[in-house]
């Protein structure tokens, strides 16, 4: 729940900066560039303290060195989380951090399968639609920077063709 409630209020907090005059907050996608940063960092921390027992736990006895993987997921998140604070490669790492949650949906469907005494937002539903929306957070910064190529792009008319 923690991620959520960071992606969430990050967001909030740097819209609202944005819409109070803070010239670079303004645009909607930065703001929810800085939530997804905030809470990727979130997560690839606890992939090393605080929580490297339980995720560790988490991923399926199918996959090899458990340990390994959550180091590696932990780097490419926080990769992911420095990539979106820049505007040029932000699309690149929001697409990058979007392949990775679907990478690591299995772990969650682990956990929600296999888990004893979790608490309600841990149980698979509620876990899924936690992921669908970090998903389409990422996904929304990639589209919008697509969108923004193809809005900025020289019309024919305009080199008299």
């Amino acid at each position: 729940m923690e991620p959520l409630i960071t992606l969430v209020g990050v967001t909030l907090v740097l819209w609202a900066a944005g819409a109070l005059g803070v010239r670079p907050l303004r645009p909607w996608p930065v703001a929810l560039r800085g939530g997804l940063a905030a809470m990727f960092t979130l997560t690839g921390v606890v992939h090393f303290v605080g929580m490297r027992e339980e995720l560790v736990a988490m991923v399926p006895p199918a996959l090899p060195a458990p340990e390994l993987l959550v180091t590696v997921t932990g780097v490419l998140e926080l990769a992911g989380a420095a990539g979106l604070l820049w505007s040029r490669t932000a699309p690149w790492a929001a697409a990058g951090l979007a392949a990775l949650l679907v990478a690591m949906f299995p772990a969650n469907v682990h956990l929600a399968l296999t888990g004893t005494d979790l608490p309600p937002h841990q149980e698979l539903l509620p876990r899924t639609a936690m992921q669908v929306v970090f998903l389409a957070a990422a996904t929304a910064v990639v589209v919008d920077r697509l969108r923004g190529r193809t809005r900025r792009a020289p019309s024919p008319q305009a080199h008299g063709g």
